[in-house]
């Protein structure tokens, strides 16, 4: 059976628990899986980067928080509607991921992940310095509002459902990304990028694309983290942030379209569950990763889809006409009596 099989079963089976959740309280807790849905949709807006195109981004953490920075203060400060915030927040980090993919892609390889590493780290004393953004303490009571002017997002059911449908968007955006012809370029660039320049496509137009559609939807991811929690943290924008992403990435694989949101929900749930465990659940998570990178190689997804097509039976041999040879033709076939 192959992976493509199962997944419209696997996505309504999904699709119908993720609905449930709100009716569940003592199961699951409903802010828990939204925090889980952001970083899902944030992991699999950086895997268009490092799985899709080839290019490693050690600050994508700096779109991520400037999502929550610019929608928490254009929300609270100057009461701009909920929706038009979030709009705001992704728009913003869309053009500065722009601006810091027009410069890494200068370089490539290790240099370029030291270049976003670099320009991150800029971003991150940027809000740590800023007048408005409360340094250590945060943008703190960022107000909810309501969405649309209709749905209160006080409720956090209500809530639940608009972050559901947000992530839901995004997460079509990207399958739509990698299964278009800008896809199949990303990935003509990441198997072998002087042949793509070779045939004549502009390779660092589409960096620079690809680029600032990753920050964008990871400015959205930050900007519901914001609205979720009301608040937005330095941690939001520090490099651990990114370090994280790029665990989710690895641990789901980064050669399919959603398996970063597996390891997204892996690692969420770990912390989630292993709080009361302290410090000790970084060392966990970092078991856990070794291990996983150890076995394997292709992250949980990329495992199963190769342990289904070995059990796939392999398809039957097309029939050849055979001509008789010589020694298997009878008396009669050779005219004797």
């Amino acid at each position: 059976m192959h992976l493509r099989a199962l997944i419209w079963p696997l996505l309504t089976v999904g699709l119908l628990a993720l609905l449930a959740v709100p009716f569940f309280p003592q199961l699951i807790y409903s802010v828990f899986v939204m925090k889980t849905l952001c970083f899902v949709l944030f992991a699999c807006a950086f895997n268009l980067l490092l799985g899709h195109t080839g290019i490693l981004s050690f600050g994508h953490a700096a779109f991520f928080g400037t999502g929550a920075y610019v929608t928490g203060q254009l929300v609270k400060a100057y009461g701009v509607p909920t929706e038009l915030g979030i709009l705001a927040g992704g728009l913003v980090a869309a053009v500065l991921g722009a601006v810091i993919g027009a410069l890494a892609i200068r370089r490539s390889g290790i240099y370029l992940a030291m270049i976003t590493l670099a320009m991150s780290q800029l971003v991150f004393f940027f809000f740590l310095q800023a007048p408005f953004t409360g340094a250590e303490d945060g943008l703190q009571r960022i107000p909810r509002g309501t969405f649309l002017g209709v749905l209160d997002l006080n409720n956090d059911a209500a809530l639940y459902y608009v972050v559901l449908g947000i992530v839901g968007a995004g997460l079509w955006v990207v399958w739509r990304t990698v299964n278009s012809p800008f896809g199949q370029v990303l990935r003509a660039i990441r198997e072998h990028e002087p042949r793509a320049i070779s045939l004549g496509y502009p390779v660092a137009r589409y960096k620079v694309l690809v680029f600032a559609l990753s920050a964008g939807l990871s400015g959205i991811a930050g900007s519901l983290k914001a609205i979720i929690f009301q608040l937005a943290a330095l941690y939001d924008v520090h490099w651990h942030t990114s370090g994280d992403v790029i665990l989710m990435t690895l641990l789901g694989g980064m050669n399919t379209v959603f398996g970063p949101a597996v390891g997204a929900a892996i690692v969420s749930a770990l912390n989630h569950y292993l709080d009361p465990f302290g410090a000790w659940v970084t060392v966990i998570i970092g078991v856990v990763f070794m291990t996983c990178v150890l076995m394997f190689r292709q992250g949980v997804i990329g495992e199963l889809e190769r342990l289904l097509k070995r059990r796939r039976p392999a398809p039957p041999a097309p029939a050849t006409e055979r001509r008789p040879s010589l020694n298997s033709l009878s008396n009669n076939d050779r005219g004797t009596p």
